[in-house]
């Protein structure tokens, strides 16, 4: 779908396709097992993921519209906002600026996209290949030991926390709490019983490398329901723990995300050929469209500035809260936002077809996904 969109000259969201695929790959794997088709995914992560997509083209298309205003207002070398004529360079500060902000959005552009792309490849190889990606088994032994130890001081400062028995079972009262949200009385016992029994299984078998194949998916589960229930607890205040429990736990949860939230080097550097290798061949149909095709005038050099700073800034920013979000729609927003502020006009077809493949790309991508999964179980 995304090489549709790129012979189409459409710039398309790799996050919209990416995350429509997942979502509906999950459903149809409930539902296809016998289970509400809604508990097949995290809908509080996908909301927040869809109002980071939903919001951060307006975002792109105020903040640099606002951006040209104030460059317009204190800034008035003239040679900013005037298109360029014929093949003349611009002046030399001029290329410094355009090649210090373009350098700013395809960092931020590689460091989001390049995450979606390594996210990805992690979870089919975790799902393929769980005997050597479920677990960081290049973690140490001595660390290991160390976590295990860690583990078990975990238990013991949770145990004095809330002098309650423990649940009859531990990981279905985690699970429940990670699927309702409501804390329960015996939650901090059953999290400290999960705890103990997460130390005792490191330290049996001496290092995460040594964890045999048919244990693997057990611990990685216990590791995961562990981190995601203090994960949640810590952002909902439950539990009330004293400044030496809270360290401890944060010092588990830091320890279990080592050995199950890991990225292979050569995932790393796979992802980032892709990305550069992709955008050296296919970069001129969707750079036409974006510089010549949204605006009624050619682009300015501070228009194009003033895209690309809050392109870079916006995407930057999603990163840091780990919200993938589209370069193509922040960027694109943030060029009809300049060009509005300029008094330039748009165009209105390039606009429809940008705002059709934005409305479409999400359904389009749930609809063969979903239809790809079917077919593949049945084949296979």
């Amino acid at each position: 779908m995304e090489s549709r969109t790129w012979w189409l000259g459409l710039p398309a969201s790799s996050s919209h396709t990416l995350i429509g695929s997942i979502i509906c790959v999950g459903v149809a794997n409930a539902l296809m097992h016998g289970r509400d088709g809604t508990s097949g995914v995290d809908w509080s992560q996908a909301t927040k993921i869809g109002y980071s997509l939903l919001l951060s083209p307006l975002v792109g298309f105020t903040c640099a519209a606002l951006l040209l205003l104030a460059l317009r207002m204190f800034v008035k070398t003239r040679a900013l906002y005037k298109a360029p004529e014929g093949n003349t360079p611009p002046p030399i500060w001029i290329r410094g600026l355009l090649i210090l902000t373009c350098t700013g959005v395809s960092f931020a552009h590689g460091s989001n996209d390049g995450q979606k792309g390594m996210g990805l490849i992690m979870l089919i190889l975790v799902g393929t290949l769980p005997m050597a990606y479920a677990l960081n088994r290049a973690m140490p032994a001595d660390q290991s030991l160390q976590f295990a130890a860690v583990a078990q001081v975990t238990q013991q400062a949770l145990t004095k926390a809330v002098a309650l028995p423990a649940p009859a079972d531990s990981r279905l009262t985690l699970s429940t709490y990670i699927r309702d949200k409501q804390p329960t009385p015996d939650l901090v016992p059953a999290l400290a019983v999960m705890a103990g029994k997460i130390g005792d299984q490191v330290a049996s078998y001496g290092s995460l490398a040594k964890v045999p194949a048919e244990a693997t998916a057990n611990v990685r589960n216990d590791m995961y329901l562990t981190s995601e229930a203090i994960r949640l607890m810590d952002k909902n205040k439950v539990g009330n723990f004293d400044a030496d429990t809270k360290g401890k736990v944060d010092l588990f949860k830091q320890q279990i995300d080592t050995a199950t939230r890991f990225i292979p080097l050569w995932v790393k550097i796979a992802v980032a050929i892709a990305l550069g290798l992709g955008t050296m061949v296919g970069w001129k149909r969707i750079v036409v469209t974006v510089g010549e095709k949204i605006g009624k005038t050619h682009l300015t050099y501070a228009q194009g500035a003033s895209a690309e700073v809050v392109a870079m800034l916006t995407i930057g920013a999603a990163d840091m809260y780990g919200l993938p979000v589209s370069t193509t729609h922040v960027l694109s927003s943030g060029v009809a936002g300049s060009m509005t502020a300029n008094g330039s006009g748009l165009q209105m077809r390039t606009l429809r077809n940008l705002a059709m493949a934005w409305v479409l790309t999400l359904p389009a991508a749930i609809l063969l996904s979903g239809g790809l999964y079917w077919l593949f179980t049945q084949l296979f």
